[in-house]
């Protein structure tokens, strides 16, 4: 005989899941600002790579050669922060499964629901850490050179 829930059960179950499903939208936002941005510093390396390979020596290709470096440096700490994002998404998609498999199993896993949350918070921090620690490198590359202004 199937066993039958009550709508009650299932709704009290979905009210409970709205702040990882907010979580996992506002990750997805992240992700997008990640992506986008690691798209742009890529096309800048790919850019900066043929002027070096064209330059054989002088100031400009020292240059280049130093904001390849902070590029790569970049694209590191943003594929960090993308995993960390993923991460943090993966955990919320597991706190919903637990919350509904707990609610309707009748299981007792209040403790381990609450723990996998602060993990996905915890991973989410990370995430945002590591973002605004590439901000802050990426703002190293724009500074005017103080040739120029002179």
């Amino acid at each position: 005989m199937p066993v039958f829930f009550q709508v009650s059960t299932i709704a009290q179950t979905i009210q409970l899941s709205l702040a990882p499903v907010f979580m996992l939208a506002a990750i997805g936002q992240i992700l997008n600002v990640l992506a986008g941005r690691l798209a742009r510093v890529i096309d800048r390396a790919r850019i900066l790579e043929e002027r070096v390979l064209g330059l054989e020596t002088g100031a400009d290709r020292v240059r280049d050669i130093w904001e390849l470096k902070l590029l790569d440096e970049r694209m590191s700490i943003i594929n960090a922060a993308l995993f960390l994002a993923v991460s943090s998404a993966v955990m919320a998609c597991v706190v919903i499964a637990l919350l509904f498999i707990a609610n309707i199993a009748k299981f007792h896993i209040g403790t381990w629901i609450a723990l996998a949350f602060i993990v996905a918070v915890a991973l989410l921090i990370c995430c945002l850490t590591a973002f605004m620690w590439e901000v802050r490198v990426s703002l190293r590359a724009i500074h005017v050179r103080k040739e120029i202004l002179s």
